[in-house]
């Protein structure tokens, strides 16, 4: 077993290890979320901690890691019998992102079942992992129904396993730790409401502090077991105090002044819920007993919100997680006692006394508020650039101008009809169309087509069934033959890669107009962040299409390049076909399985070039030839309409809808299916 890297030579990061650290003192803090760019050590703290965490005493042979004093009563291994306990150091189980539910929550023992005729079961990871850590690396590539369940045991401290007739309940309290990159898709906020803890790591720009990290690493890489030696004094002074830490946590005292901080701070920050005012309180009585105190102070309660409230501040996934620390102070000192905490140096009379909110909060660390620097701040309804022309004179529909504007905030987003692709597809596990999937509601049964990855219990016996007086069998078991295995067909929903082609030429340029249809592609990105979607934008103006986003799971990277998109100029459709034509291709190698849905937002003019018209119809058409599932937004409007976006859908073997249409509410129709290119032929 390699020899991991000491927590304590880690270089920087305070935000990190505090985090990771008082989740050590008391798990019931709820575990930590590590959010931040590739390359900032968030594996290596976590797999660092694990020599941190105090050794363990189990009950011999007990499967699911019972506590000799106090053994689960409803263990599946119980009842334990009064034994001396074993020490074993805390385990550290990692999730991999592939994993089956099967291999997270335990199942049937199939073997056991079948050669013995017994019902038996077989743990999963969540029973490996109790009493110790649980590691999720890139959690936010997670399938949702695994961090469903992941996150509902986190929650409740048991797993409940309910399937193939076996029903079992067993205790599952971790150290639940996810690292992620927010650059290759965010976790819903529902989802991240269910982390204790959140924290950002970014890479120092200290030049001292890079080249130490860059020092300790090469030490590190060249000898490892001399590194770890070099830092085990510090290392075991660390172990200790997060004992002592422990010890002392029961003592800790939560008074109603805090309490009454930590209520008021939730409300004020408008969170959803009670958790965060739950989790708050065992953060602050954590650092309290970090600190070696036994009375919560108001920094500390300021330091937990700092750690506790960021993500749940999200509304929806464009927007950057983060807490005005301004308003945060001003919330506690409202809220504080008269008589303040003893060792609190705020003044009680003169609430108003402005100059020592500046760093009155202390504690250091925290997280701080999320710069999100690649995004442009959206402009309010009258944001726009004063220099623009008088705002009468482009708001007429279908006015163009050949100079470039300057981009124009978009209108409210809404709630969508969903677009969904044609057929059964067997692609990644979403929310949008309907698939053959691991996961969902069974369907059926056939022969397995390679390795049985999903075992149709039912379906084998009864396949088997009938050759059991001609196989010879005799007692419980069941004679069963490899031809007998009958594979589960189950059917879900998937998600698509939805690849947007907006129109951002003269024609599209009334501010009115563009603004309207900035928001309907924003609802399109809301949905297709709820549905799991990977999302691309092409964009079209002057003489050119260029891709604004290939292809990613980070939807807020494609609001942020909307926002910032200019218009003006001519209207080369063909060419932004033809890229999206190029986008797929290059998608159709990389990822198979995923099934797209192209997204034309246009008013279905072409200009520019020769015989515009007809070259955008045969770029149409070619999608159309191989198959690709499309839909039209038609954003022509006035008394006079051409009905070009409704004959470029007829070209693609896809659907037109308006912007009017496209919003759920409407009564213009129900959900859209999208014609498949075929289909229509």
């Amino acid at each position: 077993m390699s020899t991991p890297y000491p927590f304590t030579a880690i270089v920087g990061q305070d935000d990190l290890r505090l985090g990771l650290l008082l989740n050590a003192v008391s798990p019931a803090v709820g575990g930590v979320l590590v959010r931040g760019e590739k390359g900032t050590a968030k594996s290596t703290a976590v797999r660092a901690l694990a020599a941190l965490v105090p050794e363990v005493s189990v009950v011999p042979g007990c499967r699911f890691s019972c506590d000799p004093v106090s053994p689960d009563p409803a263990c599946p291994d119980g009842p334990h019998a009064e034994a001396a306990g074993v020490s074993r150091a805390a385990r550290t189980v990692e999730l991999p992102v592939g994993a089956s539910e099967d291999r997270l929550v335990g199942a049937l023992d199939i073997e056991r079942a079948l050669s013995e005729g017994v019902k038996a079961f077989e743990p999963g990871l969540l029973a490996d992992a109790h009493r110790g850590i649980l590691y999720v690396d890139e959690v936010n590539l997670l399938h949702d129904h695994l961090v469903d369940l992941l996150l509902d045991a986190a929650a409740m401290g048991a797993s409940y396993v309910e399937r193939e007739g076996v029903s079992v309940r067993h205790a599952a309290r971790f150290l639940l730790v996810g690292t992620m990159n927010p650059e290759e898709g965010e976790l819903r906020p529902q989802l991240l409401d269910r982390f204790g803890l959140t924290v950002e790591v970014a890479a120092s720009r200290d030049t001292d502090e890079r080249v130490e990290v860059v020092r300790r690493r090469l030490a590190y890489d060249d000898d490892p077991e001399g590194f770890a030696a070099r830092w085990s004094g510090e290392e075991s002074a660390l172990r200790e105090r997060i004992a002592a830490a422990r010890a002392l946590l029961p003592r800790v005292v939560l008074g109603d002044g805090v309490l009454r901080q930590i209520a008021a701070t939730c409300a004020a920050f408008e969170v959803d819920g009670m958790r965060a005012d739950i989790v708050m309180a065992r953060t602050a009585t954590a650092l309290a007993a970090w600190a070696g105190r036994e009375e919560v102070t108001a920094d500390d309660v300021r330091q937990a919100a700092l750690l506790a409230l960021p993500h749940r501040r999200r509304r929806n996934p464009f927007d950057a997680p983060g807490l005005d620390e301004d308003k945060l102070d001003q919330t506690l000192d409202e809220a504080g006692p008269q008589e303040n905490n003893d060792g609190d140096d705020r003044p009680d009379p003169d609430p108003d006394g402005g100059g020592d909110d500046d760093g009155g909060g202390g504690g250091g660390g925290g997280v701080p508020p999320q710069a999100d620097g690649d995004r442009t701040p959206p402009r309010g309804e009258s944001g726009d650039t004063p220099s623009q022309a008088p705002e009468g004179s482009p708001d007429a529909p279908g006015r163009s101008t050949g100079a470039e504007q300057q981009p124009v905030a978009s209108a409210e987003p809404f709630r969508t009809k969903m677009l969904s692709v044609p057929g059964l597809g067997e692609g990644a596990a979403g929310r949008r169309s309907r698939a053959r999937t691991e996961h969902g509601r069974t369907t059926g049964a056939r022969r397995p087509q390679g390795a049985l990855t999903k075992l149709h219990l039912a379906a084998t016996v009864q396949a088997a069934a009938p050759h059991q007086r001609a196989r010879g069998r005799s007692g419980r078991g069941l004679v069963v033959r490899r031809d007998d295995l009958r594979q589960a067909t189950r059917e879900g929903r998937e998600g698509n890669l939805v690849l947007f082609v907006v129109d951002a030429s003269g024609s599209m340029a009334a501010r009115q107009r563009m603004s309207a249809v900035k928001g309907a592609v924003l609802s399109l990105l809301l949905d297709a962040y709820q549905r799991r979607d990977k999302v691309g934008l092409v964009t079209f103006r002057g003489k050119e299409a260029e891709v604004a986003l290939p292809p990613t799971s980070s939807v807020d990277a494609a609001a942020s390049r909307l926002e910032s998109l200019p218009t003006g100029g001519r209207t080369p459709l063909a060419a932004g076909l033809l890229k999206a034509h190029d986008v797929l291709r290059v998608e159709r190698l990389r990822d198979p399985s995923r099934r797209p849905l192209l997204v034309v937002v246009t008013d279905g003019r072409a200009t520019g070039g020769p015989e515009p018209v007809a070259l955008a119809g045969r770029a149409g058409r070619l999608h159309r030839s191989e198959g690709t599932a499309s839909v039209v937004v038609d954003c022509e409007s006035g008394y006079v309409r051409l009905g070009l976006a409704g004959e470029l859908a007829r070209e693609l073997g896809g659907t037109a809808v308006t912007l009017d249409e496209l919003r759920a509410d409407s009564i213009a129709g129900l959900v859209k299916d999208v014609t498949a290119a075929g289909r229509a032929a």
